[in-house]
């Protein structure tokens, strides 16, 4: 545990992923008449049996009785994509909130759910449940990475039964690269502003014995950067982060009777960021918007995150197959960062804590006497907090699908259970300096472990799932239920609470094929969200509840496709949350009723199909107008928190009403180009909708945007592709967020060029480097 953060710089980044890249070229490959990974095309397993997916593809989303949406690599990494925020805002009803300007930190809402740290939604990686602690504590600052993933899967609509357990907004499925069909390898390298760099390699092979088929893939995936933010007065100090993460997959399907396959995954990852909670005063954030305060100078998060599982699927009949996972996450982090401010000198109480402390959202506001502290212009004292915070996630999954048929009716029954642990342990202490009035700060104070936070809780879930997708004709109806009983244990300092929470969701939704090109889709669905055991034991906070009701149209015909639908969420004991927000009084709360109500609209067509032309020009559109807000005033607690001073009729905070998505490429020959835009609309910061800050600098408008994203790339013969874009082309200026702790403005226009490699230019590199 880190309780003092040393000054120092990390190895220039230039100097790394180069070297990794270097030896990964070097590799002893050798070329063969087989396909490389595919980094145009959807995922695609190998063999019958499908990994766990929510979609699958593109092509099945015409199918879905619940609106939905599949993005691939072309979606990922035409723009040379690492921040998810930007790839999921084409997707119509999915709202984010870009808080570091580099996605590290994603805050993914669907129609309206809260979306902080993303908790109200559940995050999956390949079909497992990939939040560190996802019953316990599921906002602990970790998303999968996009810019590894083959495909980002999202269910917003009814019949989501499936997964659990925050099923209120929705299910974001995250798809790692799959083991290739055969030797395969490949490689990405961009480098550009702020010297931020990706590299993604793969390597896989597969191997057919007397015994069954071998399968793997070695991949590593890293990012860095200096970061586009200046801490005043310590300009040379950086602000950006570095990420390394590995992964291992392998496979086995044995030559036996029946189809069978038994996969294992192992995955880490390793990320260091020099960011900070705080924002800046609203005059700052409009006069010098990429500044940072020097009483950030010892802001830093560094975590860890292993992940595995060992998954057998089978098919023991035509008509049934099965699917089994053990899965294991452990997740460190510590969050070393200024947490308040006070006196110079200043006394200390029993949590370490300074006493006559003001928290940084009221701080932060003009004319506050403590602003020029973090400022670094007026001597006084911060406090920095080390919130230091371990995770695990353990558990077992299984699900069984069987189709038959009753008389003209087809049925595919589909039923599973998991069994699941996680828990959250926090042991956190706060360490105090004095500010010397001229951006100097310097130790007054060490912490001692678990002073201000010795907590830990624990949930062992059980759920159960029951599906029938019932067809008759051009008709199927899929109606299901969930059930979750949750046991939990809190331990705070020797206070010691126990309990059970038994909750469901349940749903039913149509798919209505009029012909081979249209469909109508529908439903109506109960979701939830489960409180976590401090807030559940101590504070005595219920399961969110929505019901949800959508109806929609779908065309789909060669190069023209087209989607409509209307949506109706209705919350009850809307959960409002300060998940690590540093927020007074209770840690989370009820905040009342509210509705959410909008419509989805999207269409894509290759504007050069109809023409015979050897150009193709695709282009997309997707449009959301989103009404949301609280139906009555919040029924408890409150402080800082967001939802804090919400009456009826208030629009539910980070909702904007409309948001907006395009673009169009262009592609002839070996040239491509392609220019992506979005605008979204403004929105409150908080349910008391002012305009600007009056008691806490969360207040305000969240200002709307248009940004636009411009790439091109050129094939160099069959393997290598050269790469280069711009991104926020027109150097858009806007405040994305006031959270954690007051605003701050997205990342300004960056630049970048790279390279692109399937493994038979690998091949002839590493020849290169080894002298051949």
């Amino acid at each position: 545990m880190k309780s003092l953060r040393q000054l120092r710089r990390f190895p220039h980044p230039p100097q790394t992923l180069p070297a990794v890249l270097a030896f990964l070229c070097a590799l002893p490959l050798h070329a063969q008449d087989s396909p490389a990974i595919p980094y145009d095309t959807p995922p695609s397993p190998l063999g019958d049996l499908p990994a766990f997916v929510v979609v699958g593809s593109k092509e099945n989303v015409k199918s879905q009785v619940g609106a939905s949406a599949f993005l691939d690599t072309t979606d990922i990494r035409t723009q040379n994509y690492t921040n998810v925020n930007r790839i999921l805002q084409r997707v119509p009803g999915v709202y984010v909130r870009d808080e570091d300007g580099f996605g590290n930190f994603a805050n993914i809402s669907i129609r309206g759910g809260d979306g902080t740290r993303s908790e109200r939604v559940t995050i999956m990686e390949d079909g497992v449940l990939t939040a560190p602690a996802p019953y316990s504590a599921p906002g602990a600052y970790y998303t999968p990475r996009a810019a590894r993933m083959s495909g980002i899967e999202v269910i917003k609509g009814s019949s989501q039964v499936r997964y659990g357990p925050h099923t209120t907004g929705g299910v974001v499925n995250f798809l790692s690269t799959p083991v290739p069909e055969a030797q395969s390898g490949y490689v990405r390298y961009t480098f550009g502003s702020n010297a931020t760099q990706l590299l993604l390699a793969q390597y896989g092979d597969v191997v057919t014995t007397d015994a069954g088929t071998f399968g793997y893939l070695l991949e590593m995936h890293g990012q860095m950067s200096d970061g586009f933010r200046t801490i005043r007065g310590n300009e040379g100090r950086g602000t950006g982060f570095q990420l390394y993460e590995p992964m291992f997959k392998a496979f086995w399907e044995p030559a036996t009777a029946i189809d069978q396959r038994i996969e294992f995954k192992f995955g880490y990852t390793d990320f260091d960021a020099d960011e900070s909670y705080l924002g800046l005063s609203e005059a700052d954030a409009r006069n010098t918007p990429l500044d940072r305060y020097p009483s950030t100078v010892f802001d830093n998060i560094d975590t860890d995150h292993i992940r595995t599982f060992l998954r057998w699927q089978a098919e023991p009949m035509d008509n049934l197959s099965v699917e089994s996972t053990a899965y294991f996450n452990r997740f460190n982090r510590n969050w070393y960062k200024v947490d308040s401010v006070g006196g110079f000198n200043p006394a200390i109480d029993d949590a370490g804590q300074i006493v006559g402390r003001t928290g940084l959202a009221t701080a932060l506001l003009q004319g506050n006497p403590r602003l020029g502290v973090l400022q670094g212009t007026t001597p006084g004292s911060i406090g920095v907090k080390s919130n230091n915070r371990t995770y695990e996630s353990y558990g077992w999954q299984n699900t069984a699908s069987l189709r038959f048929d009753t008389g003209d009716i087809g049925h595919t029954l589909t039923g599973g259970f998991r069994l699941h642990a996680d828990y959250e342990d926090r042991l956190q202490l706060v360490d105090v300096y004095n500010g010397d009035g001229n951006s100097g700060f310097t130790p007054f104070r060490r912490g001692v472990p678990g002073e201000e936070a010795d907590q830990r809780q624990e949930v062992f879930a059980t759920a159960f799932f029951v599906e029938d997708a019932v067809k008759l004709g051009p008709v199927t109806i899929k109606p299901g239920v969930r059930y979750e009983k949750l046991q939990m244990d809190l331990n705070d300092r020797g206070l010691r609470l126990g309990g059970d929470l038994d909750t469901y969701a349940a749903g039913a939704g149509i798919n209505y094929e009029l012909s081979d090109a249209n469909t109508l889709f529908g439903g109506v669905f109960r979701g939830i969200s489960t409180p976590g055991p401090n807030a559940y034991l101590k504070n005595g906070i219920q399961v969110e509840q929505s019901i949800g009701y959508e109806a929609g149209i779908r065309h789909r015909r060669e190069a023209f496709a087209t989607e409509f639908a209307g949506f109706v969420s209705d919350y009850s004991n809307l959960l409002g949350t300060d998940t690590g927000l540093g927020l007074g009084g209770v840690s989370n709360l009820n905040a009342g009723a509210a509705t959410v109500w909008g419509f989805e609209s999207m269409v894509s067509y290759d504007l050069m199909a109809a023409q015979g032309s050897p150009f193709q020009m695709p282009a997309y559109l997707t449009a959301t107008w989103t009404s949301a807000e609280l139906a009555n005033a919040l029924e408890s607690g409150g402080s800082n928190n967001i939802y804090a001073g919400g009456t009826p009729g208030a629009s539910l905070p980070y909702v904007p009403q409309w948001k907006l998505a395009g673009g169009v490429g262009l592609r002839y020959d070996a040239f491509g180009v392609n220019l992506d835009g979005t605008w979204v609309d403004e929105s409150f910061g908080t349910a008391d909708n002012f305009i600007s800050p009056v008691t806490s600098v969360r207040q305000g408008i969240i200002d709307s945007a248009l940004v636009f994203d411009l790439s091109a790339s050129y094939q160099i013969g069959e393997h290598t592709k050269l790469l280069g874009g711009v991104q926020n082309l027109l150097d858009e200026t806007y405040i994305s967020s006031r959270l954690p702790e007051g605003p701050r403005n997205a990342a300004p226009r960056t630049v970048f060029i790279g390279i692109e490699m399937n493994w038979e230019a690998l091949g002839k590199i590493g020849d290169v480097l080894q002298g051949k």
